[in-house]
């Protein structure tokens, strides 16, 4: 009972804490206000009075240069009259003197009602106009969260409100590539259409997919023959043919403007780089890019002038970063390329260009969040656009308004946006599925995929958890021993949980061709067990719903099997895993090249303070070889990736990309109440003497071995 009153404290200390907090800020922020409000005042009545009195004193430079001539010469006419009239005496007040009595009124009078109308006039929207002018621009704003524009500092016409075009309403089809079920297939969405169709439903994965210039053809990629090929669809008729016969990767096509050719990227001879074929398969590829670095993800110009589709943009890792590059068809040398971005900590994505060629969209994520972005060629110095938050943007058939895909879990809206970067973004519909790329074309679908419903719309799940009965009181669950699974505690996990864990480790064997969640470093922890220095009491390894791989792989030499690239997702970091698949399926049977750069978290031990400090550093190259996105493959089967604790760069146990975590929506204390009962949570977590911990059913003995010692340790 006193355990339970302490808590309660704490809960009603930290609400009254959080309260306060709240109240301080407000009213610091409301005294904030006040000083820009009066400072601002003062400093207009300190301008106003400044030139009032300069005018003042120019004119009173001016009057009293005359008023000394007047006044001479009336002196001289005074004392011509007195020389003709010695006897009389006559006093008399100088007229001047009167007149300037009468200014020097009218002045004052003048003054008084200036800075009435000053203090009129500011009293009101100075506060406003001050804070606009110091904060408007360092805030940019981004169009799905419309907000109250701010007056601008001097009064301009306001512009007319434009409504936001809802691009469902403009004739013409998308198709794009989603992810359900662990697999990528291709989806259509026609006018007028309440869902979309799906295209293909095969147990690989089809994407990339994009228009042909007429509407009638959509060219993606796909690993049904084994390896990564590009394939033409007859949407039509729905017939699909080979286009290319690589034994490795091949991906996103974009097609020429007159539909006679289609770029597309391809992993040959350990280089990742741009290729050219015809899209009738008449003659071999030709290769447009050979720097050693990665070069992906072509778009064709659709415009250009004097003659259309001379250029095509792509994204290269040849600067160390990912930048968006524009080569010359008629001089296709690499070194004269354009190189459209310039910026080092910003990964630009998924280049697409208008339909006259005059601009690019891409998308980037800046400061954590997911941006799409319009940056013009005749401008390449200038700022880019934003658009509003989402990604994989694709052009309208009038060029006005970009559809992009907004994740919302596992499944994803689409909003539209104008180009130019005024209004809000309108949603246009919610989709299953996450996607990964779009195309737009003028033509609508055809009729006979309309009345044939496209393909069939069935997806097995990936796993099923069977699970007891729930107990009446806790725990109310039990946990399962993982067969065939070694780790340095207890092999084993919730009920709740487990099998979706033996079906991901299946898949990863399955797609990588390694065993590699067979031995783990952690699972479940006994209440015996003490978190690593920096960790937090509330491990999910005690709920029975975590596992961990060992952290000290990607310190393996000379290559490591696997790679983490560092993500910054909103306020944290977090990091995506990246597998090697097996060597003997390094030919291109199994994954696919890797596209980004990964951390190197070995360089925190090379002495340098800044290195240290930062937590590591990016590679300078990208690892040759093929990998499965780890990260993704566990999302698919409901385990979710860490975010790096807040001293992650100097507390080497707080990175956290080896763990991964089931939550399934439960707090931490909902999560052990399903293997515990209140008074060994308790126990645990206050201090008092614990009670024997449950043996997990048909679980192996516990094994402690010590926490791995990173290499920098020492350091």
């Amino acid at each position: 009972m006193l355990t339970r009153l302490l808590r309660l404290i704490d809960k009603l200390l930290n609400a009254i804490v959080r309260v306060g907090a709240w109240c301080f800020e407000q009213a610091a922020y409301q005294l904030f206000l006040w000083r820009i409000s009066i400072v601002g005042l003062i400093a207009l009545l300190a301008s106003m009075a400044l030139y009032i009195l300069r005018g003042g004193r120019a004119i009173y430079a001016v009057t009293a240069e005359r008023s000394r001539a007047m006044m001479a010469r009336r002196a001289e006419q005074i004392a011509a009259q007195a020389a003709q009239m010695p006897d009389k005496r006559v006093v008399r007040e100088d007229p001047l003197k009167a007149q300037n009595r009468a200014l020097s009124l009218f002045t004052v009078v003048l003054l008084v009602a200036l800075i009435g109308l000053i203090l009129w006039t500011t009293s009101g929207g100075t506060a406003a106009r001050s804070v606009a002018g110091n904060f408007g621009g360092s805030l940019p704003i981004i169009p799905t969260q419309p907000t109250p524009t701010p007056l601008p500092p001097t009064p301009t016409p306001l512009p007319t409100a434009t409504p936001v075009p809802d691009p469902l309403r403009i004739s013409g089809s998308l198709v794009y590539a989603a992810r359900l079920n662990g697999r990528e297939n291709l989806w259509a969405l026609g006018l007028g259409q309440s869902q979309p169709i799906r295209l293909t439903n095969t147990p690989t994965d089809d994407r990339d997919p994009a228009w042909s210039p007429d509407g009638t053809r959509i060219a993606f990629a796909s690993r049904r023959g084994g390896s990564w090929n590009l394939y033409i669809l007859e949407v039509a008729s729905g017939a699909i043919t080979q286009l290319t016969y690589s034994p490795g990767y091949v991906g996103a096509p974009s097609w020429s403007p007159d539909g006679q050719f289609i770029a597309y990227e391809a992993y040959e001879g350990d280089n990742l780089d741009i290729y050219i074929v015809p899209s009738d398969g008449s003659s071999e590829p030709a290769r447009l890019t050979y720097h050693p670095a990665p070069d992906f993800s072509p778009a064709w110009n659709p415009g250009g002038s004097p003659v259309p589709g001379r250029q095509i943009a792509y994204v290269s890792l040849r600067d160390g970063n990912p930048e968006i590059y524009v080569i010359d068809l008629d001089r296709p040398l690499e070194e004269e390329a354009l190189r459209l971005t310039n910026t080092p900590e910003i990964e630009e994505q998924l280049p697409l260009w208008s339909l006259d060629g005059v601009q690019i969209a891409y998308h980037a994520r800046i400061n954590g969040i997911d941006l799409v972005l319009v940056r013009s060629l005749a401008q390449p110095n200038a700022e880019p656009v934003i658009i509003g938050r989402g990604r994989a943007p694709t052009w309208s058939p009038n060029g006005v308004t970009l559809l992009f895909a907004l994740e919302n879990g596992p499944n994803t809206t689409i909003v539209s946006g104008l180009v130019s970067g005024s209004g809000a973004a309108a949603t246009a519909i919610s989709v299953s599925g996450q996607i990964s790329r779009m195309s737009w074309t003028a033509q609508p679908l055809p009729e006979s995929l309309l009345l044939s419903g496209g393909a069939p719309n069935e997806d097995r799940p990936l796993y099923v958890e069977n699970v007891e009965g729930k107990r009446e009181s806790p725990p109310y669950y039990q946990v399962r021993a993982l067969n065939g699974v070694s780790a340095a505690t207890l092999a084993a996990l919730s009920d709740r949980v487990d099998d979706s864990f033996v079906a991901l480790r299946e898949a990863v064997l399955r797609q990588s061709g390694i065993d590699f969640l067979g031995a783990l470093q952690d699972a479940l922890w006994t209440l015996d067990r003490l978190p690593e220095p920096g960790q937090p009491r509330q491990s999910w390894h005690y709920a029975g719903r975590a596992f961990s791989f060992d952290r000290n792989l990607v310190f393996n030499t000379p290559i490591a099997p696997i790679e983490v690239v560092r993500e910054e997702v909103g306020a944290n970091v977090m990091w995506r895993v990246y597998l090697r698949v097996a060597e003997t399926a390094q030919n291109g049977q199994l994954g696919e090249p890797l596209k980004r750069l990964p951390w190197d978290f070995a360089s925190r031990s090379l002495g340098d303070p800044q290195i240290f400090e930062q937590g590591g550093r990016t590679k300078a190259a990208v690892p040759s070889g093929y990998y499965i996105d780890l990260t993704r493959l566990a999302e698919d089967y409901g385990w979710q990736r860490v975010p790096a604790g807040r001293d992650w760069r100097s507390n080497f146990p707080s990175i956290l990309y080896w763990q991964f975590e089931r939550r399934d929506g439960l707090t931490w204390d909902e999560a052990m109440l399903e293997l515990y009962t209140q008074e060994q949570i308790d126990a645990f977590l206050f201090g008092v003497r614990l009670q024997p911990t449950l043996t997990p059913t048909d679980a192996p003995s516990a094994r402690r071995s010590p926490t791995p010692i990173p290499p920098d340790a020492g350091n």
